[in-house]
Order: structure tokens, then C-alpha cells, then sequence
């Protein structure tokens, strides 16, 4: 029987089924789900794991920070809740800052599967709340006592029974109850529908237990990162990022040192925690670490408890990627985003057909609340991107959420669930960094409100101060920066109230450029300026090349003279 069950055409129809539960688990979690945070967005986790927690494949859509945390963290639960103390029926829930995916917004489900009354196997996900109280989403926290419900590990249901204590408790403690207990159903429901799907293939495939299949795909992935890491030469290679921080620069640190089929990231150098809500738990900055390395050495290695094996992660205590227990942590996601990037950053040189400037990197979210014309509450959070920085292949990707995973929310669904007005959205010209390889552009938002009522609006911003380098000769990308529509500063972090009369002006920052800008294809140049993504005084200052008016034709002549000189004075 073992060995029909490890034959490789049997393992290869088992993983895929695998991957096909996940998929659909992820799929009804987005149609039952209640915001646009999950059914549009996609910041969410969906994964199936055998009996002893380990995950063997994730779903398709999510974000490395719910994937990755919830596949080492379902030892927590295990730890918890032994397999005798569950039973059919039961939900296992927790929002634990350290233990999962960060910060308490984040929510980590976990339905334990039973097949005759044996417990075989785990499906659970994780997905961002569209509240969880306290001061609400934000970085103005001081402590993690003020940013909202902190949530232990609980039986959300218990025997298919709702904890209605727990319950009562989740409902008594957000602005929004409807939304935020709506998606938790939404997170039980796809979970349920995931368990039969796993309880019905081990039936199909006369399976007593997964952990002979779980073991073979586990340990094939493994092997595969091991392979991988091999092949790369032993050394320490380091990068030093540097981003606007809270109130002065932030100077985020990484060595990644290869020893044999082995590596070791160190975020030692990496700034002190912060007074506000930027830190970062070590869970969450493992899995975007993890996530850097990953694309840049076996994208297409198979993300499961495999490819964690091989890796170590290591921060000081205290500093800014590996914050104290109490440390106020709710906008984690500004400064966990760029643990990936530096990771990535210090391999470029390593691994060149894979290395990539600075991007935009964080996610610029729309955190809004107030009132529709006649008193109703409205809350919304919406995704919007700046430029990825260009590769050294390809120019970079505009208005993308790298390294994060989620999708920008569309103008639609956005003044469809609140009174917001996207006044304006369009890519923002001339802010993708010049380069051989062109960086990818960031947005121009305005956002205005249809409504009597002033409304609240909490910014998470960075690349303002600091914007995105360029890599090998590009240029830097545009910073962002954002202001009322009367010439009001806007603070790029903090919570303002605005009036229902002003309109935000929102401007992306875009990625840096990759190779010398005077060595782009013209006709690229020429593209560009049709296309509305470089202006003509660019496309000569930077590029040196010269371009009649409707950017029909280039002048060659003028351009290799303009080159000439732009290369003479440099």
C-alpha cells in the first residue's frame, strides 16, 4: 500500500487535489466574505494541513504575511488544543500579534477535519478585519492594549455550537459587528467546505491519515529548497535599506549567509522599535523575509512546511523586525513589507537575472470612516499601490502591491460600499525611475465625499521623504506625497478629520530605474511618452532622447548627440 501511495504519477494527482482544495477553500471564503477586504483585496490565507500541523499546500490568492505565519504557526493551536480535546464541530480562532500573522486585526481560523471520528487533518485561513477596536487601524498606538481586541487561543464554535460568550464579546468590542462576524462565518464556512473536500479525497484515495503522502510532498519540497540553496556559493550578503520611518529615517539591516544547503537571515544593525504602531513581531518578519528569498532563488518551489526548514530568521530583541511583547504594532505591514525587499536587495548581485531596485513597497491603505448623508456609519479599507522597481530583464510593474500579494480595490466597489469619491486615478507620469529598464509607475488619487458629514481618514504612508533607489545606473522613483486640495500638508502617518468639502490628493510613489538610462531602446523612450508614462522633458533629460512633439518620431541625430553629451558630463 505504501508503495502504490508514493507512486510518483499517484503523489502528482494527490498534490494537485490538494492544491484544488485550497483553492476552493480561498474561493468561498471571497464570495461568502462581507468586505472588500477579503472578496476583492484578497488579504487573506487559505491552507490545508495534515494532523500535525503542518501545512502541505496554501491557496493560490493570499499575501506571505497570513501564508506564511499561519503555516508556522499552527503549532500554537496544536499546543493549545491536543487532537483529544477537539471533536467534530469544533473552530479554533486567535489573533495573537507574535504568534500569527502580526497584528490583531488579523484573524487566524483553524477547523480541525475528522474522517470516522479521527481527526485527520487541518484547514484554516487568515484574514484581516475590517475592525477590531481600540483606537481603530492605525499606527497612533502607544502600547498593544489600545489597538483593539486581543483575542487568545478560543473555540470560536465548539461541537458545531456557537461560542456565544466569545461571540458577544467580539460583537461588544468593534464599530462594525456585522462585517467583522460576517467574515468570521465566512472563514468557518469556507474552512467546513475545505474539510469535506479533504475528508472526501481521503476516502477516494483509501487514505487512513495524511502523513505518508504529507510527508513525501514535504519532503520533496524541501529537498528542492535545499537543492537550490546549494547551488549558490557559501558567503554573507548584505544590504542596508533605508525608509522614512516615524519621525527620523529608519535604517533597516540584513545579512543572508549561505552555508551549504542552509541560510541564516540577520536583521542585527536593523533600527529600535518604535513609539508608534509600526513595529513589527518576528512571525510576521520571518514570513516576508522568507518570502524575499524564495523568489529570488526557487519561485517555483512548491511554498509549504518544506520550504521553511532550511532557513533561520534571527532579530534582535527589541528592534524594529523583532518588537517587544507590548509594542504597539498595527501598521506592521509599513516596515515588514521592506524585510522582503532587503532581503531581495542583498541577493541581486548573487542571483543577477533576479535582481530588482527598490520599489514603492508598502501598501498605500485607504483606512475611512464618518457618515453616509443621514447619520449611517460607513468604515472602509482600500488597497492602493505605487511602482515596483525594474528587474534587471524587464522594466518594473506599475500600481502593484509587492511584495504584499493583495489587489488595488477598484474605483467601483469603492463608492459602491462607502460615500468616498475617487475623484481622480490614474498612473502618475514621469514617477517610475529612469533606467535601461524603467521603474513602474505609482498613482495620482484624489478622494473626496459625497456626504453632509465630515469623514475620518488614517494614513499609512512612506517613500515620501526617502523614495525608492535606482540599481546599477537607474535613477530613483518618484517619492510620494499627500495634501489636502487648498495646499494642506498631509502627514504621511495619524489619524486627521476632513472636511466634507476638501478632497485628498494621494501621489504614489514609483519604483526605481535598473541600468544606465542612456542605454534604452529609443523606440522604448518613444512608447513611453505615447503611452503617457514618460514626458517629453524626460524622455531628453533623462534619457537623451529627443522626440518630436506628438512622439511620433525620434530624432536619431539629436538623440546620439544629446546622449553623447549626457554621457560626457556624467
Amino acid at each position: 500500500m505504501s508503495d502504490l501511495l508514493l507512486d510518483p504519477i499517484r503523489v502528482e494527482i494527490l498534490w494537485n487535489r490538494f492544491k484544488g482544495i485550497v483553492d476552493e477553500q480561498a474561493t468561498v471564503l471571497m464570495r461568502t466574505a462581507f468586505t472588500n477586504i477579503l472578496s476583492d483585496a484578497g488579504d487573506l490565507a487559505a491552507g490545508v494541513f495534515d494532523a500535525q500541523g503542518r501545512m502541505i499546500a496554501q491557496a493560490m490568492v493570499g499575501t506571505p504575511g497570513h501564508v506564511n505565519t499561519m503555516a508556522t504557526g499552527m503549532k500554537h493551536f496544536l499546543d493549545a488544543y491536543p487532537a483529544e480535546s477537539l471533536q467534530p464541530g469544533d473552530v479554533l480562532i486567535c489573533n495573537d500579534s507574535h504568534k500569527f500573522s502580526g497584528h490583531l486585526n488579523d484573524l487566524t481560523v483553524a477547523t480541525p477535519a475528522f474522517a470516522d471520528g479521527k481527526l485527520v487533518g487541518y484547514l484554516a485561513s487568515c484574514c484581516h478585519a475590517l475592525d477590531i477596536g481600540g483606537i481603530g487601524f492605525g499606527p497612533e498606538g502607544r502600547n498593544r492594549f489600545e489597538e483593539g481586541l486581543y483575542i487568545p487561543m478560543l473555540k470560536f464554535m465548539e461541537a458545531g455550537e456557537p461560542n456565544h460568550d466569545l461571540h458577544s464579546i467580539i460583537r461588544g468590542n468593534v464599530r462594525t459587528p456585522e462585517e467583522v462576524m460576517g467574515d468570521l462565518h465566512a472563514q468557518v464556512t469556507a474552512n467546513g467546505v475545505g474539510a469535506r473536500r479533504l475528508v472526501e479525497l481521503m476516502s477516494e484515495f483509501e487514505l487512513d491519515e495524511l502523513a505518508p503522502i504529507a510527508d513525501e510532498i514535504i519532503s520533496r519540497t524541501e529537498t528542492a529548497m535545499r537543492k537550490a540553496i546549494s547551488d549558490l556559493p557559501d558567503g554573507a550578503y548584505e544590504n542596508v535599506l533605508v525608509c522614512d520611518g516615524w519621525d527620523d529615517p529608519i535604517e533597516i539591516k540584513c545579512q543572508v549567509r549561505i552555508k551549504g544547503d542552509e541560510v541564516e537571515i540577520d536583521f542585527t544593525g536593523t533600527a529600535d522599535e518604535a513609539k508608534f504602531g509600526i513595529n513589527v513581531p518576528l512571525s510576521y518578519a520571518t514570513a516576508y523575509a522568507t518570502y524575499g528569498l524564495k523568489i529570488v532563488i526557487c519561485p517555483d518551489v512548491p511554498n509549504n512546511e518544506g520550504s521553511f526548514r532550511p532557513i533561520r530568521v534571527i532579530a534582535p530583541e527589541g528592534c524594529l523586525l523583532n518588537c517587544s511583547l507590548n509594542a504597539p504594532v498595527a501598521a506592521k505591514h509599513m516596515m515588514g513589507h521592506f524585510a522582503s525587499e532587503c532581503v531581495t536587495l542583498s541577493l541581486g548581485d548573487l542571483v543577477p537575472k533576479r535582481a530588482i531596485a527598490e520599489g514603492a513597497n508598502t501598501v498605500w491603505n485607504i483606512q475611512a470612516g464618518g457618515q453616509w448623508s443621514g447619520g449611517k456609519p460607513f468604515m472602509l479599507v482600500s488597497m492602493m499601490a505605487g511602482g515596483m522597481g525594474a528587474r534587471s530583464s524587464s522594466d518594473g510593474l506599475s500600481a502593484v502591491t509587492f511584495p504584499s500579494g493583495t489587489k488595488g480595490t477598484a474605483v467601483e466597489i469603492v463608492e459602491t460600499l462607502s460615500p468616498l469619491v475617487i475623484k481622480k486615478k490614474e498612473l502618475r507620469i514621469d514617477s517610475g525611475g529612469a533606467g535601461k529598464h524603467r521603474g513602474g509607475l505609482g498613482q495620482d488619487v484624489h478622494l473626496g465625499i459625497r456626504s453632509d458629514a465630515d469623514w475620518t481618514f488614517t494614513s499609512m504612508f512612506d517613500r515620501i521623504d526617502i523614495p525608492p533607489k535606482g540599481k546599477l545606473g537607474g535613477q530613483p522613483g518618484m517619492g510620494g506625497h499627500a495634501e489636502l486640495d487648498d495646499g494642506t500638508p498631509f502627514a504621511p502617518k495619524g489619524k486627521y478629520s476632513i472636511h466634507q468639502d476638501r478632497t485628498l490628493i494621494m501621489q504614489i510613489p514609483g519604483g526605481g530605474g535598473f541600468g544606465n538610462p542612456l542605454e534604452r531602446d529609443p523606440e522604448k523612450v518613444c512608447k513611453d511618452v505615447r503611452d503617457g508614462t514618460v514626458s517629453l522633458e524626460n524622455a531628453r533629460e533623462a534619457y537623451g532622447v529627443v522626440l518630436s512633439d506628438d512622439a511620433t518620431q525620434v530624432d536619431v541625430p539629436a538623440t546620439e548627440h544629446a546622449r553623447a553629451e549626457m554621457s560626457g558630463a556624467a
